[in-house]
């Protein structure tokens, strides 16, 4: 293998390839290596004439009768040629797969996977960080030592041999999810990680564009992963998990795009203490970062050395942060708190649909999670 080569490969092209791998793989009726490896023996070739066929809204044949592949409903419509273009079907396909793309990322964030080892990680009840720790830390492999007929045969004992954990996940299952990078373990800087991890630091910036690129439907001026995960990351996962996700979202607010303060959390690591672990290690240090930020702030504003334009921006500023801290006051007050005293259990057997209210209006609310499972 030509490893210089693998150097060079783009995100583009491998938000490409993961497309196709997920059409051939996922929508197709039968699962034949033969006919896979043919497909792959001339991949360039073969992925152009399948984009054309899923441009057209067709439901192309890669071999003959092994492989039928069906395109995949986006956004709630089939890709028709009569009813979009296929610069729209472009960019959906591409937000599509970006939006998955982050999905994994955060996923991995929790423990859930893991960039080192495939499969699921953590996804039974009780199972911890230790655990998870457990898996990624240590793997087992058989010690050849003996030989027989001068083939290398397997010894009785298992060799435990420690690897390096490239991106592990987080120790307590809480992810703030906030307007900058007021802890070191908020989403948008540990997705930065991910991608510098996954894909390397020469070509991170450009990574970084091509997601918030493709992320980016409605084509919004100075748009950011941070805007996605403040706008329409949560949305996302609870349609993709027909409203009964497996990240719970604590938000001080009720509105469409929630409160000042938004915090994630794995349900499958759920513990009784977490919700104290949101309210002291991240509502209360939040509230307090931000008060500091205020008082900074106030200085400016009545320094004779600040010029007016900083005093202005300043005042703004506060009064901003004034009822930010006022709503996450009354949050912790009416609903936090109280609910971090009752220490809450949960059973996963139950589902979603059952636990989520347990944790009442701590948690963002989702429409139609009392709705009959499809």
């Amino acid at each position: 293998m030509n490893t210089k080569k693998l150097e060079f490969i783009s995100l583009a092209d491998l938000g490409m390839a993961y497309r196709k791998a997920k059409v051939d793989l996922f929508y197709a009726e039968q699962s034949r290596r033969k006919e896979l490896a043919a497909f792959e023996s001339e991949l360039s070739e073969n992925l152009k004439q399948l984009k054309q066929d899923l441009h057209k809204g067709k439901s192309p044949v890669v071999t003959d009768a092994a492989w039928t592949l069906v395109p995949k409903q986006i956004n709630d419509r089939e890709p028709d040629s009569a009813l979009i273009s296929e610069d729209e079907l472009d960019s959906l396909l591409l937000a599509d797969s970006m939006q998955e793309l982050v999905s994994y990322a955060v996923g991995c964030m929790f423990g859930r996977y893991a960039l080192d080892r495939p499969g699921l990680m953590l996804a039974n009840q009780g199972e911890t960080i230790e655990d998870y720790h457990r898996k990624i830390d240590t793997t087992e492999h058989t010690e050849y030592t003996e030989k027989e007929n001068g083939k290398d045969v397997p010894s009785v004992s298992s060799v435990y041999s420690v690897v390096k954990n490239s991106f592990p996940a987080d120790e307590n299952n809480v992810i703030p999810m906030l307007d900058r990078d007021w802890f070191t373990d908020d989403i948008t800087e540990r997705f930065r990680q991910f991608l510098r991890v996954a894909f390397g630091e020469e070509h991170y910036d450009d990574n970084l564009r091509f997601v918030e690129q493709g992320l980016n439907l409605k084509g919004k001026r100075n748009y950011t992963i941070r805007d996605y995960f403040l706008g329409e990351f949560y949305t996302n996962h609870v349609k993709r998990n027909k409203k009964r996700p497996i990240y719970w979202l604590f938000s001080s607010g009720s509105g469409k795009s929630g409160g000042n303060f938004n915090a994630l959390i794995y349900m499958h690591r759920y513990r009784p203490d977490t919700v104290s672990v949101v309210l002291n290690d991240y509502l209360r240090e939040f509230r307090t970062k931000l008060t500091s930020h205020k008082n900074h702030l106030e200085a400016i504003s009545i320094s004779a050395n600040s010029a007016q334009a900083e005093k202005t921006k300043a005042l703004k500023e506060i009064e901003k942060i004034t009822k930010m801290i006022a709503e996450m006051e009354e949050y912790e007050r009416e609903v936090l708190y109280p609910l971090a005293t009752e220490q809450v259990e949960i059973d996963l057997d139950d589902g979603v649909k059952v636990n989520y209210p347990k944790l009442g209006a701590a948690l963002k609310k989702i429409v139609g999670l009392d709705a009959k499972e499809d």
